[in-house]
């Protein structure tokens, strides 16, 4: 069993897994607003997710299989 770090590095983790989001809906020209509704998420959500918010699996999911990059590459850890 592994325990939590010191440091609380989550916060960066989810800004780089927003930012591997942001990146990936850039590089094929989507807006927010494309990409929410395509991925049948919250506007706000969307956002909060790009900017290193806590967000849902399943939100991750929806948003993974509208960009067509595996959920395993949005979230791996660097």
């Amino acid at each position: 069993m592994r325990h939590l770090p010191d440091d609380d590095s989550f916060p960066a983790r989810r800004q780089a897994l927003g930012a591997r989001i942001r990146a990936a809906r850039l590089a094929q020209n989507l807006t927010q607003e494309r990409l929410h509704l395509a991925a049948d998420v919250d506007r706000v959500t969307l956002q909060r997710v790009e900017a290193g918010h806590d967000v849902l699996l399943s939100t991750l999911q929806r948003i993974a299989y509208v960009l067509d990059v595996p959920l395993a590459e949005l979230v791996r850890e660097e």
